[in-house]
């Protein structure tokens, strides 16, 4: 052959393969080009064995980035209340940042980002004795973490995945003596103060960065010398059920130091790794919740100092310096050298900062904390610090202790960081709608039918459906024809039982020029097993639904989201499915379930994940003219090579005719290897992706 003849051919082929990709109005048309492509099989091309189309793909690989784990609890504790995560400890994207510490000396402090806590798998109470879920986890993580709530103390374990099974069965000795010993001190606190007839039922807990622990009074200003602290400090918070105090050091490796309030000592948990001035005391979840001198918030274990999930902080003016406190309401509050700032969690999971207080202060807040009447109380910088109690509202101000102040108690010392210790009643938490979970640990309080939820892939986070449409024809492997974002909710009532799904969903890619729907197939679930669906999209006419919103002529339920991707893009939506009856989450099965593309409006042409069946109106026609690359019909090219594709997190789609393995750059390794490397090769991890190439 000619060389000039080659190069002709070669470009007519690609060419070719271009018009093909992603821009036909019908598949007669594809079919008529891909006749014209097997008229250039005898074009020479030359072979790239990094080409998408080229890969050795093993033969049973099915392109899954998640696996199915089965966790079993055993706990016969009335009301203990479980919340189970995936769990890998990961820190990522590492900065070192230049920093002005309490002190007001120069300081360099790390940054990280970590999603553990955002990985919520599951809440639930054990019914007779156990609680058991299979659900669905990203390959790359190899534990679950647990967090159990008994009353107001909390404990935690980190458990392996082996072989697709995690058992946990729970045993505390130490738990009952703990709390034996703080019920004890407790009484005998409050009668010494009935006796005083003393009213004060607050104590205001400080500590500094040379090393000093004491409490003031917050009624006459009394300074009380407690047990020297191991390391100096700009941090202290109080676990009230447990009357432990905690505390970050100020120097590497930064540990976590906890303070027995009943017997006065101190311990050393582990090491938290980063140092910072704010931390607080959740009552609410357990976890301390701590801050550097930047905009991140961080949660932290604290039985073993474990750093597990990172929030954003967006409008903080000042980030240096300052404390969190949560109010007896749960808002959380921040203090910077800039002022007081209100954070709100948006729906993105980012804390917006809402500044309270004016920003011409005459002191630099270096710590705060509420006491009992809802009051809070701030601490200035300085050799000899002012205690001050500011409105949350207003911002205002005033003096009460210290230099500034006219109460003549002066300190003579610094206070870094500062936490309040109340005395109180134990009350009765209601149950409102008499389910046997009380409100608090409800997702649902009012209502009797509903108490958990269970979620795929996470709490906050979401997969990713993506599809190339023109099977059976081979695509451009860009995977952006149509791509749905995904969360399932399955809402469980308080024996684990599920009683409705919600399908939050985002069509986040249209680079077809087909017009295409999107199903999902409950392949355990019967029809009649469904009372409604409610959210659909459905307005072109080719889909039909029966009275209780399932499509018609399906042998199991088949809940179809929208029919028409064009006209949805970038909108959230929400599709909701009732039960008739209670089912077990094993009947419901795994989410997405059988998810399947309905291509160009033709309700007979499915394109599913590889492997998985045909609903009963899906069509195999294995007699299409052209380059027919799925003749066994099982929605895998003979080399392996799909035409649908499910992630477990946020897939970024690749720009138009960009094949995934040049946007992803270890999209080979994984697909090669059977899925064994590089598991987490989607993640934007540094060195993972090729952002140009990203849409």
């Amino acid at each position: 052959m000619k060389k000039s003849q080659f190069l002709l051919g070669t470009l007519s082929l690609i060419f070719i393969l271009f018009q093909t990709s992603c821009v036909k109005d019908s598949l007669d048309e594809i079919a008529e080009e891909t006749t014209q492509e097997e008229e250039q099989e005898e074009v020479e091309e030359e072979f790239d064995e990094t080409a998408i189309v080229n890969l050795v793909i093993p033969e049973d690989f099915n392109f899954e980035t998640s696996e199915t784990v089965t966790i079993t609890i055993n706990d016969n504790t009335p009301g203990a209340i479980y919340t189970v995560y995936a769990y890998n400890n990961t820190q990522y994207e590492n900065t070192s940042i230049a920093v002005t510490n309490d002190a007001g000396e120069s300081d360099t402090e790390m940054v990280f980002e970590t999603d553990e806590l955002n990985q919520i798998l599951f809440t639930g109470s054990p019914s007779n004795g156990q609680l058991q879920h299979t659900i669905m986890t990203p390959k790359y993580y190899s534990q679950l973490y647990l967090r159990r709530k008994d009353g107001s103390s909390f404990t935690s374990e980190i458990l392996d995945i082996n072989q697709g099974e995690v058992t946990y069965t729970f045993t505390d000795t130490s738990g009952k003596i703990r709390a034996a010993e703080v019920s004890k001190f407790k009484s005998q606190l409050a009668t010494k103060r009935l006796s005083a007839r003393n009213v004060d039922i607050d104590t205001l807990f400080c500590v500094n960065g040379s090393g000093q622990l004491f409490n003031v009074n917050p009624l006459d200003g009394n300074l009380t010398e407690l047990a020297a602290m191991p390391q100096g400090s700009w941090t202290a918070a109080i676990d009230h059920a447990n009357m432990y105090l905690y505390s970050i050091g100020r120097n590497n490796p930064h540990p976590l130091m906890r303070y027995d309030m009943v017997n006065d000592s101190w311990s050393i948990v582990g090491n938290v790794g980063m140092g910072g001035p704010r931390l607080d005391y959740n009552d609410n979840d357990g976890l301390l919740y701590f801050s550097g001198n930047n905009a991140k918030v961080y949660t932290i274990d604290p039985t073993n100092a474990n750093t597990l999930s990172t929030w954003n902080i967006n409008n903080l003016d000042v980030t240096n310096g300052g404390d969190l406190a949560f109010a007896p309401d749960g808002t959380l509050f921040l203090s910077s050298f800039g002022g007081l700032y209100r954070l709100d969690l948006d729906s993105n999971n980012v804390y917006q900062a809402t500044r309270i207080s004016a920003d011409n202060l005459p002191f630099t807040p270096t710590s705060m904390t509420f006491d009992s009447n809802n009051e809070l109380w701030l601490a200035s910088n300085g050799g000899s610090s002012d205690l001050i109690i500011m409105d949350t509202v207003t911002g205002g101000w005033e003096y009460i202790f210290g230099p500034n102040s006219t109460s003549g108690v002066n300190f003579g010392r610094t206070i870094n960081d500062l936490t309040t210790y109340t005395v109180t009643e134990n009350v009765q938490v209601p149950d409102t709608d008499g389910d046997g979970i009380i409100d608090t640990d409800d997702e649902y309080p009012e209502d009797a039918d509903k108490a958990f939820e269970q979620f795929t892939p996470s709490k906050y986070g979401w997969g990713t459906v993506a599809f190339e449409d023109l099977w059976p024809f081979q695509g451009d492997y860009d995977f952006n024809d149509t791509a749905v974002n995904y969360r399932f909710v399955a809402v469980l009532n308080a024996d684990n039982m599920v009683v409705q799904l919600d399908i939050h969903f985002q069509v986040t890619s249209d680079g077809a020029g087909l017009m295409n729907g999107f199903g999902l197939e409950m392949e355990s679930i019967a029809p009649s097993l469904i009372e409604s669906v409610t959210g659909s999209i459905i307005t072109e006419n080719y889909i039909n639904t029966a009275s209780n919103g399932t499509e018609e002529n399906q042998s199991r339920a088949v809940v179809i989201l929208f029919d028409n991707h064009e006209a949805i893009v970038d909108v959230a939506n929400t599709v909701s499915v009732k039960f008739s009856t209670p089912i077990t989450t094993l009947q419901l099965g795994l989410a997405p379930f059988n998810p399947f593309l309905i291509v160009a409006g033709d309700r007979g042409r499915e394109i599913h994940l590889p492997n998985r069946f045909r609903t009963s109106l899906g069509v195999n026609n294995t007699s299409i003219e052209g380059n027919n690359q799925d003749l066994d019909g099982n929605f895998q090219t003979d080399s392996g090579l799909p035409w649908g594709i499910n992630i477990v997190h946020d897939f970024k789609v690749p720009r138009e005719r960009v094949p995934v393995n040049r946007a992803y750059n270890f999209f080979n390794q994984w697909a090669t290897s059977g899925g064994v490397l590089f598991q987490d090769w989607y993640k934007d991890n540094e060195g993972y992706r090729n952002e140009s190439d990203l849409k």
